[in-house]
């Protein structure tokens, strides 16, 4: 009896203790895979001239953290600061800033737009932001049609478009290296099947956003101005991606990093996952999603 009770007691103790564990919802890790707190993250960015806050589309914490530092930048650089994100096309640019100066409500954009089925609980807000602070939101992405084509046909098939369409698109010819870990990665994950394309030509339609995400921030960057930049992970993950193309632009940029991931808890990073960027956002894998 005594046993029974001492075993229960145990139990007890250990089912208690879990519970009473702290449960947070994410952990802030460095480029050495080390425990940072936020503070740590605001000291560097506030100090770049470009973040590239990478992204889990559908992850609450990641877009959350994304508001947040921005307008604790914000705070933090006396409003100079300039937002572009992935997420908003180029060609979209004009009804972009036509709601931002107010000549376009939100359902107004919606019809003119090409916003993602989470525009309204994650990007919204961010661009909510900078029109009431009148700060620039620059469209970064290269028009998807286009980027399907280099899908479908490589990139020879730019030169075919008019050149009201290659404005929309970093300058042609574009530079490319099949062998960037990046895009190596893509055709590997695909083993060996083509699924009726040329696998050859995925990484390429990964390379032409990249490039003209690159084009585009490049092109707005301003004196003294931070550049906050949202998007998906693996556009910014490991240095290449779009740092790859803006470095062959202006190669003294200061640039932080940021990388989300998800982790089963308690909360850990992964060895493949130390050093992808300067900064890297864990969230347990339970969280929920935004669509």
């Amino acid at each position: 009896m005594k046993y029974y009770k001492a075993s229960l007691l145990i139990s007890l103790l250990i089912v208690f203790s879990a519970f009473r564990s702290d449960k947070p919802a994410y952990l802030l890790f460095n480029q050495k895979g080390k425990v940072v707190k936020y503070k740590k993250l605001i000291e560097s960015a506030q100090k770049a001239d470009i973040i590239f806050f990478g992204e889990l589309h559908d992850n609450p914490i990641a877009h959350w953290l994304q508001y947040d530092l921005t307008l604790d930048l914000f705070h933090q650089r006396g409003g100079t600061i300039v937002l572009g994100a992935e997420m908003f096309e180029t060609d979209n640019q004009e009804a972009l800033n036509a709601y931002l100066n107010d000549e376009l409500n939100s359902d107004s954009l919606k019809k003119v737009a090409r916003l993602w089925p989470n525009f309204k609980t994650d990007y919204k807000p961010l661009l909510d932001f900078a029109k009431t602070e009148k700060l620039p939101f620059i469209a970064t992405n290269i028009p998807r049609s286009y980027a399907s084509l280099v899908f479908r046909n490589g990139f020879s098939v730019l030169d075919t478009l008019s050149d009201a369409i290659k404005a929309f698109i970093a300058p042609l010819p574009v530079s490319y290296d099949p062998e960037l870990p990046g895009y190596k990665n893509m055709i590997e994950m695909m083993n060996g099947e083509s699924h009726g394309f040329d696998i050859e030509n995925l990484p390429k339609a990964q390379a032409i956003k990249d490039a003209t995400m690159a084009w585009f921030i490049y092109r707005n960057l301003q004196p003294g101005k931070l550049f906050i930049h949202y998007n998906g992970t693996y556009h910014s993950d490991n240095f290449e991606g779009i740092i790859w193309y803006l470095n062959l632009l202006k190669p003294d940029l200061k640039i932080v990093t940021i990388s989300s991931i998800e982790s089963e808890q308690p909360i850990t990073i992964p060895e493949d996952k130390i050093g992808v960027a300067h900064f890297v956002v864990a969230v347990p894998t339970t969280m929920t999603k935004t669509y």
